[in-house]
């Protein structure tokens, strides 16, 4: 009798309790750190480049660009229109898209998640991919109407706590498109930037904790 293939979930789950990550991660690791160096700098940006990254991307066809990005991986910079009034944010989202609007996109910004949330939601997200080549045709089956999707299915239950509006206009750096191969590499990676503008320390472990608090209440309703 064949051995059943072990799910995403559950190599994750282990690799955690063992306090390690997967090979192939640890492995990339330093390659995609590099890379994002390359392409944001990871140092804060100063106005007037902000303001020049905004009015190109403003001139970008928008809704367009949008539509074409649904269903990809995307990692990128952002600041936040309204970032003083919100309690902290990811300066480095690691995004998919699943919904398009005329100003950017509703996407699920994979670094909310605890690793064990994100390896669930993952075996979920790959029942929705376009073809199992995980090659450039490859996408996630959202169209334009991705958070209803996700929504009226229960093994989709761990998207709603990262869900993020992101606008063309306050990303700060182009969007670097994560090849789907390596799709279960980069949401793994410790890139996010978790900030506050009140100066409080925003860590993961708290992030993570608010998380699983704002999906418990979601469960009761």
């Amino acid at each position: 009798m064949a051995t059943a293939k072990p799910t995403f979930k559950t190599i994750i789950e282990s690799s955690v309790k063992r306090g390690k990550m997967p090979t192939d991660v640890l492995e990339s690791r330093t390659w995609y750190r590099q890379k994002a160096m390359q392409m944001t700098g990871l140092r804060e940006v100063s106005t007037e480049r902000f303001e020049r990254i905004g009015r190109l991307n403003k001139r970008m066809k928008p809704t367009l660009k949008s539509r074409l990005m649904l269903g990809r991986l995307f990692m990128f910079q952002y600041e936040p229109k309204l970032r003083e009034t919100l309690e902290y944010y990811d300066k480095f989202p690691c995004v998919f898209p699943i919904e398009a609007h005329a100003d950017g996109f509703l996407g699920i910004n994979m670094h909310y998640l605890p690793y064990v949330w994100r390896a669930r939601l993952m075996d979920n997200l790959y029942d929705l991919a376009t073809n199992e080549n995980m090659d450039k045709s490859t996408k996630l089956r959202v169209m334009s109407n991705g958070y209803n999707i996700l929504n009226k299915s229960s093994k989709y239950r761990y998207f709603k706590p990262c869900i993020r509006k992101y606008l063309f206009e306050h990303a700060l750096s182009r969007y670097m498109e994560v090849p789907a191969d390596e799709w279960e590499i980069a949401i793994f990676l410790p890139l996010e930037r978790f900030t506050s503008e009140s100066g409080g320390r925003s860590t993961r472990k708290k992030i993570w904790m608010d998380t699983r608090t704002k999906y418990a209440r979601q469960k009761g309703r």
